[in-house]
């Protein structure tokens, strides 16, 4: 047979997790064997692949989900990978090696594999405490459990986290920071026990009460008590005494889930057995990864063993067949709520070794070196962790300390002649020295890639090494290693931060060039700026479709695909899959035949939610995707476009049609604008509020536009935002008429879409800008004033709406076919 006309077909790879493990599994597969599989990946979740230490981080509103996912939905499709969120999968016929999945709507998928990698991850030990079933009662493991928080903290008062360790204290950090009142259940004498020893444990005990969080040490929980609605009240412990608790977060460890691999018949103890080569020892077919992995008797919880162990999985997946896991030795290097931790080795001793010690309580500082013999064999440090990764080296390598013992508190730099020089823990680092132990990355590889990309912040180090992107402990060091290798100060902000790691341009250069030379496709732009990645990514090609089409209404060609899931589905997506239906009611107004059709369609689809939501809407959640397109039509009102960056809503109080007090018609108003406008794509979310008079009922301070009717016509404010950081909005200009207000808006508006960049709220442009410069554009200078307005409209005109003019709009409806069992 003649091979270059009939190639062999790849074989199959199946990958049973989305999660860390896993995907790094497949990252590491990729670089060395591209081309050698088929690749299917299976995720309980309906999210890509995201970083799971830094929820932490979302939690206490200091990240978004976005900013953690590691790769993101584009990562999947340019690899090939047809990925399979929100499947989970229930049974492995190891016979006729298939892999059968079901959705939560209860579809069957199946998958056949040649080979299989499990990496199942673990789950949350839950407590059997009486009332652990209640509502409000919460573990701590996934964007789910870390979005019912979040939710929980808008609602209720008084949090307890059972557990003091890692995770626990992080979710109680994040719960104070969102407004709640937390106490932290521990068992044992101090926090962390398992990190930290006695001394720098309750150090932090002390660091953190200061701050207002709340302990309960060597407390023993006997019940939760929950009130006449079945939520959650209190947290009785077994001394009678007991705690308010609106939320209770359990935070006390996790288990091997091996649940899926016992069905198959693999080995299990303390995780599914595996070998050296990462392969299971019941089938050589099949192999298992990360915390559900037992290597040697151990399941190891911390990223550096598991990607480790990817990058071995990886080499015998590639039919290399030369790589070897043997364990790891582990260190804790951690940032808790702030506080820099470091543990590693034997590091509370015992009758047999020596310690050197080092406490300054005022300071935050306390380290202890445990010796035996002449070797260090354990550390723990608390407050100062910059030598934590060169006395990991001693311990690991078994070196002698003998010659630097009275030197050894004092760290690495003051070993030799490196104390004389004045330089910093990170020059001092030798280019073979490991940074980021989560990653293994070393100091010479972050510094080849700054200097052959130009790098200047720490966000793009991350981006290019993955250093300082996982637990983050290591943050200190590459920012001293930017310093010294890009030169000038790492934290400021450079002159032209370019849009994403595809390109140096920055977002300005982007569109003015997409002006200048009538660019009109994603493909021209990306070649005509000589794009380092051909295809872009998820950060750049949504990006530079809104810029192509708001600079280029009508004769720009769209990229549906380059628009977030959200906006290709036209709904949004929510965590279990299904999606929230929010139609369009001007102003907030509704009439009973709207109301009756919203109530049909609920009853006939089973839309288990209906809630008003703050923009003065209807939104009908856990609607099915296969069921979206039914839904619009028998709903029969205009998209609301709650899922997109576009005009959302326009907020209204009823005005001197209704109120006494009203000095304005402001529902009036807020149709007029919303009609005129409802259809706009904009560089980020845009909300209006109308109010009718000074009381402002409509909260027009906080609005991206916000309208106050006044005796003499109308004030116009601009850039205000509500959220986590609320923004008041800046005055902006008095006018007279309903139609100044609608000029004036969308000449706003429209200077916004051409100047703003993607992402970027109206505060952080006029941030950006100046609120001056605003003035002169908008209020100076009429004839330009004019103009944007008259370009707005011309824009909107004849734009189609998605929910039912869908080949206009470019809806591709195959999307809402539902998936045919195999």
């Amino acid at each position: 047979m003649d091979m270059r006309t009939h190639p062999q077909p790849k074989m199959k790879l199946v990958l049973i997790g989305n999660g860390m493990a896993g995907v790094r599994t497949l990252e590491e597969l990729l670089k060395i064997a591209p081309d050698l599989y088929d690749i299917t990946v299976f995720g309980t979740e309906p999210h890509p692949n995201y970083n799971r230490i830094l929820l932490s981080p979302v939690l206490a509103g200091e990240q978004t989900l976005d900013e953690i996912v590691l790769n993101d939905w584009s990562w999947y499709t340019d690899n090939q990978i047809d990925l399979h969120t929100g499947w989970t999968v229930t049974e492995v016929d190891r016979v006729q090696r298939v892999v059968h999945a079901r959705n939560a709507q209860g579809q069957l998928m199946t998958s056949a594999y040649d080979r299989l990698v499990v990496a199942t991850g673990s789950n949350p030990f839950m407590l059997p405490l009486p009332g652990k079933d209640l509502q409000g009662v919460l573990a701590y493991r996934d964007i789910a459990d870390t979005q019912a928080m979040i939710d929980a903290a808008t609602q209720f008062k008084h949090a307890v986290v059972i557990g003091g360790g890692l995770l626990g204290l992080e979710a109680a950090n994040g719960l104070m920071k969102r407004g709640m009142q937390v106490t932290v259940v521990h068992g044992s004498d101090w926090l962390m026990e398992r990190q930290l020893d006695d001394v720098s444990g309750k150090l932090l005990q002390q660091s953190l009460e200061a701050r207002g969080m709340q302990f309960r040490m060597n407390a023993h929980t006997s019940a939760l008590i929950g009130n006449e609605s079945g939520r959650v009240s209190k947290v009785e412990f077994k001394d009678g005494s007991h705690v308010l608790a609106d939320l209770v977060v359990m935070a006390v460890g996790i288990r091997p889930n091996t649940q899926l691999a016992e069905s198959m018949g693999l080995h299990v103890s303390r995780g599914i057995v595996v070998s050296d080569t990462l392969q299971t020892v019941t089938d050589p077919r099949i192999y298992a990864v990360g915390e559900c992995a037992a290597h040697r008797g151990i399941a190891y919880g911390l990223v550096a063993p598991l990607f480790e162990q990817g990058k071995v999985l990886a080499n015998h997946l590639a039919e290399f067949g030369i790589g070897r896991y043997t364990g790891s030795l582990t260190s804790t290097k951690l940032k808790v709520t702030g506080i820099d931790l470091f543990s590693a080795g034997n590091f509370m001793g015992d009758e047999s070794t020596e310690e050197i010690l080092m406490s300054d309580p005022a300071g935050g500082i306390y380290k202890k070196l445990v010796i035996q013999g002449d070797k260090l064999v354990g550390a723990c440090l608390y407050g100062d962790t910059v030598d934590g990764s060169w006395y990991f080296k001693l311990l690991r390598d078994g070196r002698s300390v003998a010659d630097i013992r009275d030197k050894l508190m004092f760290g690495e730099s003051n070993i030799g002649d490196v104390g004389h020089q004045g330089q910093s823990k990170a020059s001092a680092m030798a280019d073979t020295d490991e940074v980021c132990g989560c990653n293994g990355v070393t100091k010479g590889a972050i510094c080849k890639t700054i200097k052959d990309k130009g790098l200047f912040t720490l966000e793009e180090v991350r981006k290019h090494t993955k250093a300082s992107a996982s637990c983050g402990s290591c943050t200190g060091l590459v920012e001293q290693i930017l310093m010294f290798t890009a030169g000038g100060d790492y934290s400021a902000t450079p002159k032209t931060k370019a849009m994403c790691g595809c390109t140096e341009h920055g977002h300005q250069a982007v569109r003015d060039a997409i002006v200048k030379n009538k660019l009109l496709t994603i493909g021209v732009v990306f070649k005509a700026m000589d794009w380092r990645t051909p295809n872009g990514c998820a950060s750049c090609r949504p990006a530079v479709n809104y810029y192509l089409l708001s600079s280029w209404p009508k004769e720009a060609q769209d990229d549906p695909q380059s628009r977030y899931i959200n906006e290709r589905s036209h709904a949004n997506i929510q965590k279990d899959g299904t999606y929230s239906v929010i139609p369009r009611m001007w102003a907030g107004e509704t009439t009973a035949a709207e109301l009756r059709r919203i109530a049909d369609v609920v009853d006939k689809y089973n839309i288990p939610t209906v809630k008003v939501t703050g923009g003065q809407r209807i939104d009908l959640l856990g609607v099915k995707k296969e069921d979206l397109v039914n839904v619009w039509k028998d709903i029969g009102m205009p998209s609301g476009h709650a899922y997109a960056k576009a005009l959302r809503t326009v907020k209204t109080c009823v005005g001197s049609e209704w109120c006494r007090m009203g000095t304005q018609d402001s529902t009036q108003m807020g149709k007029d604008l919303e009609k005129a406008m409802w259809r706009m794509y904009a560089p980020h979310k845009v909300k209006f509020a109308v109010s009718g008079c000074p009381r402002n009922c409509a909260e027009a301070g906080i609005k991206d536009v916000g309208i106050i009717g006044v005796d003499s016509g109308w004030e116009m404010y601009v850039g205000g935002n509500g959220g986590i950081k609320t923004e008041v909005a800046h005055f902006f200009t008095k006018l007279k008429t309903a139609e100044e207000v609608l000029e004036y808006t969308g000449a706003f508006m429209q200077l916004y879409r051409e100047e703003g960049w993607y992402l970027e709220r109206t505060v952080h442009y006029i941030n950006r800008v100046g609120l001056d410069y605003v003035k002169k554009k908008i209020l100076e200078n009429a004839a330009l004033r004019q103009a944007l307005w008259a370009k707005l409209q011309a824009a909107l005109d004849g734009e189609p709406d998605p929910w039912f003019d869908f080949q206009e709009a470019k809806v591709d409806t195959r999307q809402f076919i539902p998936l045919v069992p195999a």
